[in-house]
């Protein structure tokens, strides 16, 4: 039975080959996202651990790494503890570090400086230490005020030479800085860009207080360990601060970074999901249609004395080596595509070692499972089947599939699960929580597919019939046949269909979705927004109050309200503690912005000691008009306030903040000051003409390129393009959908015209041309792709509908169908089609008419 087994795996390699590609596909990226993400990690540890202070010591915080910067405020300490850390026992080496993110590098072309990947550009203090992550490559030191250094690569990347000004945009103000060296990364470049001031400068241009410092670095004496160094600082400066070892900055570094990582591994691995979903499809087709044509060879083994069992060991067995040689290519392909990542990394800016890459004994494993585990479970039930065939099947030429009770089978399983899904998409629209929502979600889609996918075949005949009606008038005898070719085998035609359905189901949800999303928040901004012009960040990012003053004295410029930021811990009269990113207003908000309120008014929300809230919020946790909550904010600093108004659309609160929480910004500045603008909202001044205010507007901000002034269409298409993102990760696993559906149709279309040699020689003897011969198989191809885009329309159009119902619970109601996209994915069904049988039909034309009817 072992040399049988390989004797049929060998015989049949050409067609195994296409079952192969799609393990390889969907294991290499496996392989790839893993080996990625442990080389980015490896090389990232590395680098904290060598620059990492023995301890380092922090503002305290208790909003965790991040909070600080939907505020654009910068935490700081006083820079006398240097001298009390200085004189602890132990302390080798005790230094003041400055360091501002949100800062903007200008060129003397008013062009910006800085990383293309979004990588932030930081400035810090310069001294220099055995941790230090640059080295002094060219010039000298900054000294005093308006000195800097550069690091290389961006230099080199933006033509910036010693001897260069530049213009720093930073949270206190703009200031020019003379290039007077530049610094070399002795680790890897995280692809941030650096620019560094001598430390007086530092404190003075970047955090507007000669006193303050953001941490202070601590090197340990030889033999004092860190943890014993972290203790004695601590014991010394009180509880005010946080302390950290170096292996606990490093933990805080990478968890920073990891989810910049996660966004990167968790698309590699949805593409890994498509191509295994899809795939099974391909290889359950494929050793399905091998097991029916070798009905008669497995006859004559069972005939022979093979029982049952070693049949089906038998099938599995190929199964297993299909598994490893993909398995094999796809771990091999995987390190091809993290090398490919890296470099393109090095493209943007994060210099990252090829030669360094991590292959840890989790990437092969995780390869072989996925690669054997696909195969088999795929074979598992062909396998079943070809244990089920008779020794007397040896004596005829017969399938080992029938078409009746199996299908009636199906019927029942298919209808049941139907219903399941439809029960559980049905209660997402109903439910009135998100989270609860989303779960029944996930599960309709989940059991719909299933559902789809098991009544398939049963779909075959009515919804082909239909497409192919009109094959017979327009190309005669051969659309008649290509029709019928189709429909002989419904389960084969379903199995083959339903890869493209996955993808096309995908893209189609997905589409109404997004488009849902765009056309609920441009008739949001319409009703909402009443601002002539917003004044925002490129990417959301807060920006110093320099630019609010410059706005404030444009000619023509009338109400201009501020917007911030303001993470918040609110602990509610239940006892709830709720962490959240509160928005604050000036008191103008209502002439720029239409807030629909439940109760109160803007007065009430963003008057001194007040805040508002989402009604839906307040109703879940019992609150109501006068209910009082209490608030902390990042500075330590706590406040009672009183809930003064609630609104009926969330209105307030950063992006996806829970509670939709809107205070006034004289409270938020009373116990956070020193916070940088969100947003600006202008109106234009009683006379002004509007477009000469806008040229006004960007001719005062052309000094300030990291802000963009925006009018309600431009705003807009914003909030598109960031919807556009998602749509094109997408259309990316479509893509990855469709390549791999090709192959299946491929490899069913090939494996049909092996199964009908004879069939196809004696239509060539009766006088079928070759052109003839070609064009049926294509037309069998296209009608089989419509019927798979059909069903994919079909079931993307109820998941659309059901994300949109999810959607409305979070305020976006408007749904929309992006008709365009539906009427291009029919189109594309129909080239996939041609596409797909361009061999197959190729090898049907050339076959030789004799040998094809003398074939057995």
């Amino acid at each position: 039975m072992l040399r049988a087994t390989l004797r049929s795996f060998f015989a049949h390699k050409g067609r195994m080959l296409l079952s192969a590609l799609a393990v390889l596909l969907s294991v290499a990226f496996v392989a790839g996202s893993l080996i990625f993400s442990d080389t980015v990690n490896r090389t990232f540890d590395r680098l904290f651990a060598s620059t990492a202070a023995d301890v380092s010591v922090e503002p305290r915080s208790e909003f965790g790494e991040r909070a600080n910067l939907p505020s654009g405020r910068i935490p700081t300490v006083p820079a006398d503890l240097r001298d009390r850390v200085a004189a602890v026992d132990g302390v080798a080496r005790a230094d003041i570090e400055v360091d501002a993110e949100n800062v903007t590098v200008i060129d003397a072309d008013n062009e910006r400086v800085g990383s293309s990947t979004g990588a932030p550009s930081i400035a810090v203090n310069w001294y220099v230490s055995d941790r230090s992550p640059v080295e002094l490559s060219d010039g000298r030191a900054p000294h005093g005020d308006g000195e800097a250094l550069i690091d290389k690569d961006t230099a080199d990347r933006h033509n910036v030479a010693i001897g260069d000004r530049l213009r720093i945009i930073a949270a206190p103000g703009t200031f020019p800085v003379d290039i007077v060296g530049i610094t070399t990364f002795t680790t890897t470049n995280p692809g941030a860009t650096l620019v560094f001031l001598d430390t007086p400068a530092a404190q003075t241009r970047l955090l507007d207080d000669k006193d303050a410092a953001t941490a202070i670095a601590v090197e340990a004496s030889p033999g004092v360990s860190d943890a014993e160094l972290k203790r004695r600082v601590a014991a010394e400066l009180g509880d005010d601060y946080t302390y950290k070892t170096a292996d606990e900055q490093a933990e805080s570094a990478a968890a920073e970074l990891g989810t910049f990582l996660d966004i990167i591994k968790y698309v590699m691995l949805g593409f890994a999901g498509v191509a295994v979903l899809v795939g099974i499809f391909l290889i359950v087709n494929t050793f399905s249609m091998l097991i029916a044509q070798r009905t008669r060879e497995l006859g004559l083994l069972r005939a022979l004395g093979a029982d049952r069992r070693q049949v089906r060991r038998s099938v599995l067995a190929e199964a297993l080596l299909l598994g490893l040689v993909g398995a094999t290519l796809g771990l091999v392909s995987g390190i091809a595509l993290a090398y490919g990542l890296i470099k393109l990394m090095g493209v943007f800016g994060m210099h990252l070692d090829a030669a360094e890459m991590q292959v840890r004994w989790v990437t092969p494993v995780a390869a072989y499972a996925v690669g054997i585990g696909v195969t088999l479970m795929a074979a598992l039930l062909p396998a079943l089947r070809a244990a089920k065939v008779s020794p007397m099947a040896a004596l005829a030429d017969a399938e080992a599939t029938g078409t009746g009770r199996p299908l009636r089978n199906r019927a029942f399983a298919g209808l049941a699960v139907a219903v399941l899904g439809a029960l559980a998409l049905g209660g997402s629209a109903a439910s009135g929580e998100l989270s609860q929502a989303s779960s029944l979600l996930l599960l309709g889609v989940v059991l719909t597919l299933v559902a789809t996918v098991v009544a398939g075949p049963l779909l075959v005949r009515p919804v082909i019939r239909v497409l192919g009606a009109a094959f017979p008038r327009i190309f005669g005898p051969v659309g008649r046949m290509s029709q019928r070719n189709a429909l002989r085998n419904p389960r084969r035609t379903g199995a083959t269909a339903s890869a493209l359905m996955v993808g096309l189901a995908l893209v189609t949800g997905m589409s109404i979705a997004g488009a849902s999303m765009t056309a609920s928040f441009d008739e949001e901004i319409d009703k909402a927004l009443g601002a002539d012009f917003v004044v925002q960040n490129e990417n959301f990012a807060p920006f110093p109050q320099e630019i609010t003053e410059k706005v404030r004295q444009v000619e023509g410029a009338g109400t201009v309200v501020r917007q911030r930021y303001a993470p918040l811990r609110l602990t509610l009269p239940d006892g709830t503690t709720v962490r959240t990113t509160g928005a604050a207003a000036d008191p103008e908000l209502d002439e720029v912005i239409d807030v629909e309120y439940a109760a109160g008014d803007s007065a009430a929300a963003l008057a001194p000691g007040r805040v508002g809230m989402d009604k839906r919020f307040a109703d879940r946790h019992g609150l109501r008009i006068g209910s009082r909550v209490e608030a902390a904010f990042i500075t330590g600093k706590r406040a009672d306030l009183t809930v003064g108004a609630l609104t009926r659309d969330d209105a307030g609160g950063g992006p996806g903040a829970e509670g939709g929480v809107l205070i006034g910004l004289g409270t938020l500045e009373r116990y956070q000051p020193g916070g940088q603008e969100a947003a600006l909202l202008v109106n234009a001044a009683a006379g002004t003409d509007v477009q000469q205010l806008r040229e006004g507007l960007e001719k005062t901000l052309a000094g300030f390129p990291q802000v963009q002034v925006r009018d309600l269409a431009d705003y807009k298409e914003l909030i598109r393009e960031q919807i556009a993102v998602l749509l094109y990760l997408v259309y990316a696993l479509l893509g990855l959908a469709i390549i791999i559906a090709v192959l299946g149709v491929v490899n069913t279309l090939a494996l049909s015209v092996v199964e009908r040699t004879r069939e196809l020689g004696l239509l060539r003897a009766i006088g079928l041309s070759r052109r003839q011969l070609r064009r049926m198989i294509r037309l069998e191809s296209v009608v089989i792709a419509v019927f798979g885009a059909v069903l994919g329309l079909g079931l993307g159009l109820v998941w659309g509908l059901a994300v949109q119902r999810v959607l409305a619970l979070e305020g976006m109601t408007t749904l929309a169908i992006p008709w365009s996209t539906v009427i291009a994915v029919v189109i594309g069904s129909v080239v996939v089609g041609l596409v797909a049988a361009l061999l197959p039909a190729l090898r049907a034309s050339r076959m030789n008419v004799l040998g094809a009817i003398a074939h057995e």
